[in-house]
């Protein structure tokens, strides 16, 4: 049965940021054309995929900026897919949709290393918006012009990508980086959920429950020096000990 995707009513305009290579990955042919022909409007450079394996072999040729990847293909699934390539070190951003909301779904596909979920239907310029948050985060554009911030044991790199505790290199996912990064860059300052949701996010579908979760997987890869800086202000939300 073909999976619907809500097109109409939507508003899309090229972008004027370099374009970025993305690549759509569903077995529905019809959501694939639609959703390439859009994202080409937007100047995008698109790539289409029908299968998990597909999606795989196409990551490793083309290096897209970001993946478009639906959850039920016909041969792996979308989580298997983000599994394999989060094994494989490749950090891409990766967009779930999604025919079914549910949060066990949500929560075991950000366990596996996605970045957002979009539930069908959806509406052309909701796949716009969260395609540019993800790649605003992926890209370090929040604040180019520090690309070097410490706090205590903590050292990131903006233009690198690249994160160490204590001395010790930190493999973090896009909203993983994006999330410590903020902190970061507000050592002291107490952050709520809704901050939090608006500056990494860039939407507030998610909840509160998102930003917990990521506090949750930031403590646990960044150790002991995690366990100490993030600080949970209850009733409120977090802050980063700047001493």
């Amino acid at each position: 049965m073909t999976k619907p995707v809500h097109a109409a009513g939507h508003s899309l305009a090229p972008t004027s940021t370099p374009t970025a290579r993305i690549l759509v990955v569903d077995d529905e042919e019809n959501v694939r054309s639609m959703l390439t022909m859009a994202l080409e409007f937007l100047d995008y450079a698109v790539t289409g995929a029908a299968t998990g394996r597909q999606a795989l072999e196409s990551v490793g040729r083309h290096n897209p900026d970001l993946v478009l990847l639906d959850v039920n293909l016909p041969d792996v699934s979308g989580f298997d897919v983000c599994r394999t390539l989060r094994e494989r070190g490749v950090t891409v951003p990766v967009l779930f949709l999604t025919g079914v909301g549910r949060v066990d779904d949500r929560v075991r596909g950000l366990d596996l290393g996605g970045d957002d979920f979009l539930t069908k239907p959806f509406e052309l310029k909701e796949v716009a918006a969260r395609i540019r948050a993800l790649l605003r985060r992926s890209s370090g554009s929040l604040h180019p012009e520090r690309s070097q911030l410490r706090v205590g044991d903590l050292h990131l790199d903006t233009e690198a990508h690249q994160v160490w505790s204590a001395g010790e290199p930190v493999e973090l996912t896009t909203t993983e980086f994006a999330l410590l990064r903020y902190l970061m860059e507000n050592p002291g300052r107490v952050l709520t959920r809704t901050q939090i949701l608006e500056r990494v996010w860039n939407h507030r579908n998610e909840g509160s429950g998102a930003v917990d979760t990521y506090i949750y997987y930031l403590r646990r890869k960044l150790g002991g020096t995690g366990q100490s800086l993030i600080r949970t202000v209850r009733g409120v939300g977090y802050r980063l000990c700047a001493d």
